[in-house]
C-alpha cells in the first residue's frame, strides 16, 4: 500500500504478559504483522505487579517493548519518540490512561488514536460516569477511535462522544500460532476465559449444567480468578492458566469448545472476541452464544453452532458425528483464513493511518 516506513507506538495494557488479559495475544499477533510489513514499532507497557510475576514473552522479538512505573517516567523518557512518531496508539485499560491520553494527544505531532479492545464495556462505563481509562472530553481530542466492535456502535460514538472517525479493527488470529493438529481426545466441550461476573450464568448454563446432566463426558474451564465458592462437577477439569503458547494444544484436545460473550458486548452486537477466532482455526467446532452481527464473522449451524439451553449443548456433543465436526470447524477455519488474521488487520490499520496522516507526513 506505501513504501515507506511508518513509526507507530503503542501504549497498551500489556503485550510481555498474557495472564488475566486478552490484550496481549492482540498486540502480539497485530505488531507482529505490521513490523514485517517494514513498520518501526514500539511497545510502552506500565510495569505493574501482576504482570511481572506473570510474564510469557518479555521481550517480544519482533518489537521494541519498554516499561515504564509512572507518568512522569512515561513524558520523561518517552516524549521525543511519541513526538516523532506517524502513528501513537493507546489502548484501552491503560493504567491512567486519561493522562496518558491527554499528554499524548498534546505532545504527539503525527496521529493519535485510541485503540479500543472493549468497546461495550467502555461505553458502560461512561454512561455511568465511570472515566478509569478514557473520558468524555478526551475523545474528540484524537484523531481515531479504532473499535474492536463495529455495527451501530461506531456511529454512536462520533455522535454521542464526537469521535473524529470511528472505525472497526476486530481481534484476529495469527494462523502461524493457531491451527489443527492431531491431538488425543481429552474432553467433550471446553471453554477458556478470565473469571467475568456477567459470563458466569452462560457457563452455568452452557457447561457445567450439562455436566452434571452428562457424567459419562468430560469437561474443561481454564482461566484464572474463578472464586472458590464455585462447585465444579467431578466431570469439569479445571485449569488456572493456559499460556498462549499452549492454546493450541489446548483447543486441538477438545471435541468442540465454548464461546461466551460479555453482557455489555451481546448488546452492542458486532463483537466477536479472540478465542473465538483462535478456536476456529485451530477447525475445531464452536459452540457459543447469540449476539446481532454474528452472520457477519460466521454462518451459523453451518460453520458455528449456537446454543441458549443445556439440551442444545447436550445435543450436539451427542449426536454430531466426528466427521460432521471436522466439517464444521473446517468451515469456520477458512472463514477466519479468508478475513480475520492479523495480516489483514495489519493492513487496515496501515490504510487508516496513510488515509488519515497529516498531509505534510504521508509517504
Amino acid at each position: 500500500m506505501q513504501d515507506q516506513c511508518l513509526k507507530i507506538t503503542f501504549l497498551g495494557l500489556s503485550i510481555t504478559s498474557s495472564w488475566g488479559n486478552g490484550h496481549a495475544t492482540t498486540y502480539r499477533a497485530l505488531i507482529r504483522e505490521l513490523s514485517a510489513m517494514g513498520h518501526d514499532v514500539l511497545f510502552l507497557e506500565r510495569d505493574v505487579p501482576w504482570y511481572a510475576a506473570n510474564r510469557d514473552l518479555p521481550n517480544p522479538p519482533y518489537v521494541r517493548t519498554e516499561l515504564y512505573n509512572s507518568i512522569e517516567e512515561l513524558q520523561q523518557k518517552f516524549a521525543r519518540e511519541v513526538a516523532e512518531s506517524d502513528a501513537v496508539i493507546v489502548g484501552s485499560y491503560v493504567p491512567d490512561g486519561v493522562e496518558v491520553g491527554r499528554w499524548v494527544t498534546g505532545v504527539a505531532e503525527g496521529l493519535t488514536a485510541f485503540y479500543d479492545i472493549d468497546t461495550p464495556v467502555t461505553m458502560a462505563k461512561l454512561e455511568r460516569g465511570d472515566e478509569e481509562y478514557l473520558s468524555r472530553d478526551l475523545i474528540p481530542t484524537y484523531d481515531m477511535y479504532l473499535s474492536f466492535t463495529g455495527g451501530p456502535i461506531l456511529e454512536f460514538i462520533e455522535n454521542q462522544y464526537g469521535a473524529r472517525h470511528a472505525l472497526p479493527l476486530y481481534c484476529s488470529v495469527d494462523p502461524g500460532q493457531y491451527y489443527p493438529e492431531e491431538q488425543p481426545a481429552r474432553w467433550d466441550l471446553g471453554y477458556m476465559g478470565t473469571y467475568s461476573e456477567d459470563r458466569q450464568p452462560t457457563l452455568d448454563r452452557l457447561l457445567i449444567e450439562p455436566a452434571r446432566r452428562s457424567i459419562e463426558n468430560d469437561f474443561v474451564v481454564a482461566g484464572p480468578m474463578y472464586p472458590a465458592s464455585i462447585v465444579w462437577p467431578g466431570n469439569v477439569e479445571r485449569i488456572e492458566h493456559v499460556p498462549p503458547a499452549e492454546h493450541r494444544r489446548f483447543y486441538n484436545q477438545q471435541s468442540f469448545t465454548l464461546n461466551i460473550t460479555r453482557a455489555d458486548m451481546i448488546r452492542a452486537g458486532y463483537c466477536p472476541g479472540v478465542r473465538l477466532f483462535e478456536a476456529a482455526a485451530c477447525g475445531v467446532p464452536v459452540i457459543s452464544d447469540y449476539w446481532t452481527g454474528l452472520e457477519e464473522f460466521f454462518a451459523p449451524n453451518h460453520d458455528i453452532l449456537l446454543a441458549c439451553e443445556p439440551d442444545d449443548v447436550l445435543r450436539y456433543i451427542s449426536t454430531i458425528t466426528q466427521g460432521e465436526r471436522r466439517e464444521i470447524g473446517g468451515r469456520a477455519r477458512q472463514r477466519v483464513l479468508a478475513h480475520h488474521t492479523a495480516a489483514h488487520r495489519a493492513r487496515e490499520l496501515e490504510s487508516y493511518i496513510v488515509e488519515h496522516l497529516p498531509a505534510t507526513r504521508r509517504p
